[in-house]
C-alpha cells in the first residue's frame, strides 16, 4: 500500500509541475514548419550560424544529411559552388579529415569575405561557368569519386548551367546536391522567396531532361530543409 501511495504522489507531483515546464514553451512549440523556416532565414542563418567560429550560411537539418552522405561515399572530391566565409567549406573539409580522405574544391566569384586556409581546400576564384574554371575542376576530378554542392547564384538559369556543365563529374551513386530550392516555394514578402524562379524549377527541369540521376528524398527526413528535391543521387552513367 506504501509503495501504491508514493506512486500516487510522485504521478501528482510530476502533473503539477508539467504546465509550469510547458508554459515556458507552448509559444515556440505552436510555431509551423513555415514559420520556423521564416524565423531561421530572418533571425539566425546569417548571423548566428558558424561552424569552428566562422559563419556558416547553412540549414542545421541540412548538413547534418551532409555528414551522412560524406561516411557513405566517402569522396575524394566534394566540389562547392558558392563557399561565402569559408564556414561550410572548412565544415566539410573538417570531416573530411575525420574520414582521412578527400579534398574540397571551393568555387567563388567573390573572395572579400572568404579567409580560410585547409590543408584540404583548393580555392579557385572566378564565376563557375567559366570554362578556365570548368576545366581545371575536370583535372582535379579524373579518375576521383566526386560529389558536389551548388550554392552559388540561385537563379534558374544559374542553377542549370551549374547542373549541366559539373554533373558529369558526380560519380555514380555519389550526389549534386542543390541548395536554396526552398525560394520557390515562399513569396518574396516572406524574407525566403524570389520573385522568379529559381533553384527547384531547375532541379525540375534537369531532372527531366537526365534519368541518370534520380531526387533522394529519404535526404529530406527532417522536413525543415533548404533544399526541397535538392538531393540528386546519381543512378547510372
Amino acid at each position: 500500500m506504501a509503495t501504491i501511495i508514493s506512486r500516487i504522489k510522485r504521478v501528482a507531483g510530476m502533473l503539477r509541475e508539467r504546465p509550469l515546464r510547458r508554459a515556458e514553451y507552448d509559444e515556440r512549440f505552436s510555431m509551423s514548419l513555415r514559420q520556423w523556416l521564416i524565423m531561421h532565414q530572418k533571425e539566425i542563418v546569417f548571423d548566428k550560424m558558424t561552424w569552428m567560429g566562422t559563419k556558416i550560411w547553412k540549414n542545421p537539418f541540412d548538413i547534418w544529411i551532409y555528414q551522412e552522405i560524406l561516411h557513405e561515399i566517402k569522396p575524394d572530391v566534394v566540389i562547392e559552388i558558392g563557399s561565402a566565409y569559408g564556414g561550410s567549406t572548412r565544415y566539410l573539409a573538417d570531416l573530411l579529415d575525420l574520414l582521412g580522405n578527400g579534398m574540397v574544391v571551393s568555387i567563388d566569384i567573390d573572395r572579400s569575405k572568404y579567409h580560410l586556409e585547409h590543408k584540404r581546400v583548393i580555392a579557385l576564384t572566378g564565376n563557375s561557368s567559366d570554362p578556365g574554371i570548368i576545366s581545371r575542376v575536370e583535372e582535379i576530378c579524373s579518375g576521383k569519386k566526386t560529389m558536389i554542392i551548388q550554392d552559388g547564384g540561385h537563379s534558374k538559369a544559374q542553377v542549370l548551367s551549374d547542373l549541366e556543365n559539373y554533373s558529369r563529374f558526380v560519380s555514380l551513386n555519389s550526389y549534386f546536391i542543390v541548395e536554396d530550392g526552398i525560394v520557390d516555394l515562399f513569396y518574396p514578402e516572406d524574407g525566403l522567396g524570389f520573385s522568379e524562379q529559381g533553384p527547384l524549377a531547375a532541379i525540375e527541369e534537369f531532372v527531366s531532361r537526365h534519368p541518370e540521376f534520380q531526387v533522394d528524398e529519404s535526404r529530406e527526413r527532417y522536413l525543415m530543409t533548404y533544399n526541397p528535391k535538392g538531393f540528386l543521387r546519381r543512378i547510372s552513367v
